[in-house]
């Protein structure tokens, strides 16, 4: 903390008002943070929750996804429409294209950006599905049923593809990989997902890359020429970052803000979390990259209780979590914990071509990661004994009749 203050004229701000921002906005003041809280977004709306985009609210079952926080009465203050523009941690100064703002303590909660399909920038018709007004643009698009072309196979992929579907519109989903979810999950584990897309009346091409994107249709490179009244683009996200630039703060390989293990980053006085941060897993033994809605909603707490325990000598907070994180696709609700890059086994519960099935992920005997496809309660149970490092017994864990506790070694 800046020596020239003291508690009582801490301010705290806040840089993004998406999940993580919002939450470390709330958890200050839940564990006492009593003084300035200021909540900075780049976006004009109140502060909203980004899943419900690819289903209720892409589809027109709701209007938005409001936050249910009341931030006048926690005095929280809000400053929306305004874009992070650069840092000078020196001077305890954030610079926003609305002019500076000083904090004491600063939190950088600004999240991931979409990826753009090289080439399709501006192409009339190519959309991202990241925030509200994406959302909104897509929704008549959906509604006039046109031939929708979507370019990624991964979860956010898969997710409009099933709106899509169920909004009536023909889909092609292309990926450049032979499998869905190729960055994610091991061949073995997604293979079998490919037939979801089949059985929900969706085109799946692998080892499709695209040539180029015109108005009205994607070309691939082998020559194929699909009709699209609009491109989806769902190829990845980054962390939003590049404003950090000459700022002093350390970036990861991934562009990502390189936090501690209490989400600290490399400036005094500044925190990282969410999207825009990586942080060191004692429990998997590396750096972790989380770009899911958990990790948003469960770092805030740990940065809350770092900055309230800097003022009262509290012990740090370490942030070790299990991840976790759901998808709902082609009817199937799919969850996953854990971290499976570390395991040296691998043990299937159910048949992959049924409704329901799991897969649990060992190393040296113990629980490492999980994944649930319409088995809710393993992952539940799993979650805990992730956590718990309990031994588990492989021959018992294969039993789908058996529920995972009763696996244990």
């Amino acid at each position: 903390m800046s020596e020239q203050t003291t508690q009582a004229q801490r301010r705290a701000v806040v840089v993004g008002a998406g999940m993580a921002g919002v939450q470390t906005a709330v958890a200050l003041r839940e564990q006492g943070f009593t003084d300035t809280v200021t909540l900075i977004g780049a976006e004009p709306h109140q502060p909203y929750d980004r899943p419900p985009l690819s289903k209720a609210v892409l589809l027109g079952k709701s209007e938005g996804s409001a936050f249910d926080v009341d931030f006048e009465a926690l005095g929280i203050e809000l400053r929306l429409g305004r874009e992070a523009l650069g840092l000078r941690p020196a001077e305890h100064r954030l610079d926003t294209d609305a002019g500076p703002v000083p904090y004491d303590v600063l939190i950088l909660a600004t999240g991931a950006e979409p990826v753009m399909l090289p080439g399709a920038e501006g192409v009339p018709g190519v959309h991202l599905l990241r925030t509200l007004d994406d959302a909104e643009r897509l929704r008549p698009v959906l509604a006039r049923q046109h031939d929708i072309v979507v370019v990624g196979a991964g979860w956010i992929g898969a997710e409009f593809a099933t709106a899509a579907r169920e909004a009536g519109c023909a889909v092609t989903v292309v990926e450049a990989a032979d499998r869905p979810l190729a960055g994610a999950l091991p061949a073995e584990v997604a293979a079998p997902m490919a037939a979801w897309y089949g059985d929900a009346g969706v085109e799946l091409r692998t080892h499709a890359r695209v040539e180029r994107v015109e108005p009205g249709a994607v070309v691939l490179d082998d020559g194929t020429r699909l009709p699209a009244g609009a491109v989806v683009v769902g190829i990845g996200a980054r962390p939003a970052t590049a404003w950090l630039a000459g700022s002093g703060v350390e970036l990861g390989a991934h562009r990502e803000v390189l936090a501690d293990d209490r989400l600290r980053a490399s400036v005094p006085d500044v925190y990282a979390v969410g999207d825009c941060a990586s942080f060191p897993s004692a429990r998997y033994g590396e750096r972790l990259l989380v770009h899911h809605w958990d990790n948003a909603l469960q770092g805030p707490r740990t940065v809350a209780a770092n900055i309230v325990g800097e003022a009262t000598d509290e012990p740090p907070a370490v942030y070790d979590p299990v991840p976790y994180f759901w998808s709902e696709q082609f009817g199937r609700f799919v969850q996953y914990a854990g971290h499976h890059a570390s395991a040296d086994a691998a043990v299937w519960r159910g048949d992959p071509a049924g409704p329901a099935w799991s897969v649990c992920w060992l190393r040296e005997d113990r629980l490492v990661a999980l994944l649930a496809v319409g088995r809710p309660r393993d992952l539940a149970q799993g979650r805990r004994l992730i956590e718990a490092g309990t031994p588990m017994d492989a021959a018992l864990l294969a039993d789908p009749a058996k529920p995972l506790k009763a696996a244990t070694a």
